[in-house]
């Protein structure tokens, strides 16, 4: 597998899209009705959406013989010196293989000193087993309103 990691361009928002659909309903399948998940992918991931975040943040791609197959996106460095990991998600049958990794190092690049904030929905295991593994640690446990759904999320930090 030849994976790479580079800044997401618009001509990646086609493919950012579309992992974003796949990976979402395969993460939150389960955990937040299906009607809520398409709502919230059409205003987060609407292409105006995505052209604002690429010029407003940090968002990088993962590619694998030319497919865009997970990306990160990371919020400016306060003047706190922390910074935020607004999402990572990599399509399910790419998961397991460094992919996660490669987009959280790539974030951690941008200023070596900033701590980074992650929120993670708490039945989302998988998610909370990454975070753990790379060495985040849970700040605050709090229920977040998602669309009229009441979630349980984990707040966490790396340092």
């Amino acid at each position: 597998m030849n994976l790479s990691i580079r800044k997401m361009e618009e001509a990646d928002i086609e493919s950012v899209q579309q992992v974003a659909v796949t990976s979402w309903h395969a993460t939150y399948e389960g955990i937040i009705p299906k009607g809520t998940r398409d709502t919230f992918l059409v205003g987060a991931y609407s292409e105006d959406m995505l052209l604002r975040r690429l010029k407003g943040s940090h968002f990088f791609v993962a590619v694998v013989d030319a497919k865009v197959i997970g990306f990160a996106n990371f919020s400016p460095v306060t003047d706190k010196g922390t910074m935020e990991l607004a999402a990572i998600y990599i399509l399910p049958e790419y998961q397991g293989l460094g992919a996660g990794t490669a987009l959280l190092e790539a974030g951690k690049q941008i200023n070596r000193n900033a701590a980074i904030y992650i929120q993670v929905e708490k039945e989302n295991k998988q998610g909370t087993r990454f975070y753990e593994h790379k060495g985040f640690k849970k700040v605050e446990e709090f229920t977040e309103d998602f669309a009229g759904q009441q979630l349980q999320t984990v707040r966490m930090v790396l340092s």
